[in-house]
């Protein structure tokens, strides 16, 4: 019997409507989730909309997730009565009690400041979680880090257990122009009208960037809380399976008319996902 009051197929992106928390255990395992839940408060969601049981979906997306296979969780906190929540690091250490590894604690810094008080510094910045099932099968990790030093030869030397010195094991190599970015990510999120409607979308680099660095082409992309699809169009850019899941109709259309409409760009799987240049700062 089907867990889903509607299902579409649009090229390699079946969507589903329905709860995810009933659909999630008739899924197949995916190699990759890639999501941004419904948080706190910080959002009102659809009409009806009273909140999500975090522990119960990240118990089931570990269930789900292939040996091997990479879940990004991207969460803020909310601040209530002057302090914020906490609900982010609840749900760290739930999906690490599920029998996932914590593999890397992300950051991605906003261009802009939300959410602004009078007694703390600027709040820009929301938490990425990378969840694995075992150790990643895949990282293909994106070397855009200007380093500083480019060009140059790397020199200098390594203590030994003993108190003596030793040459560096990359002495006398050239220093690459670019080299692995950092794990946290500077990520402009313009409004182009193509999401109207739902009040949080995923940036898309966010998207795409992940999609890129822990799956591989044929994979399959799971994202629960489908919103307006934009994890949908950053997977089948790049030649990925797509299974989303969303309960609101609204965003539900809003996802399909967006992964049809780019279905009809004749570049669909040509043009990259823009990148923001990852530079050094000074602190």
């Amino acid at each position: 019997m089907a867990t889903y009051k509607q299902k579409e197929i649009i090229g390699n992106c079946t969507l589903l409507l329905g709860d995810c928390l009933e659909i999630i255990p008739s899924l197949s395992p995916s190699q990759m989730v890639m999501t941004s839940p419904p948080y706190d408060g910080l959002r009102e969601y659809g009409e009806g909309f009273t909140g999500l049981d975090w522990r119960k979906a990240i118990t089931m997306l570990s269930g789900n997730l292939a040996d091997g296979g990479v879940m990004v969780w991207n969460v803020a906190d909310q601040t209530v009565d002057g302090s914020e929540t906490g609900t982010s690091f609840r749900q760290a250490l739930h999906a690490i009690d599920s029998g996932l590894r914590l593999h890397d604690t992300m950051i991605y810094c906003k261009e802009g400041v939300t959410f602004p008080d009078a007694n703390r510094y600027h709040p820009a910045f929301e938490y990425m979680f990378v969840f694995s099932k075992g150790a990643p099968s895949v990282f293909q990790g994106i070397k855009d880090w200007k380093n500083k030093w480019g060009g140059t030869k790397m020199h200098g030397t390594d203590r030994n257990p003993d108190g003596s010195t030793s040459k560096i094991s990359g002495d006398g190599k050239l220093v690459p122009d670019y080299g692995l970015r950092r794990n946290w990510w500077v990520i402009s999120n313009p409004y182009t009208g193509a999401t109207k409607g739902h009040p949080a979308p995923m940036p898309y680099s966010m998207a795409y960037d992940h999609i890129a660095s822990w799956s591989l082409t044929g994979d399959t992309v799971l994202d629960p809380f489908l919103g307006s699809g934009t994890t949908a169009l950053a997977a089948m850019k790049q030649g990925r399976n797509f299974v989303g899941t969303e309960i609101d109709q609204a965003y539900f259309d809003i996802a399909c008319r967006r992964i049809e409409d780019a279905y009809k760009q004749p570049d669909m799987f040509v043009t990259p996902a823009p990148k923001a240049e990852q530079v050094p700062l000074d602190f």
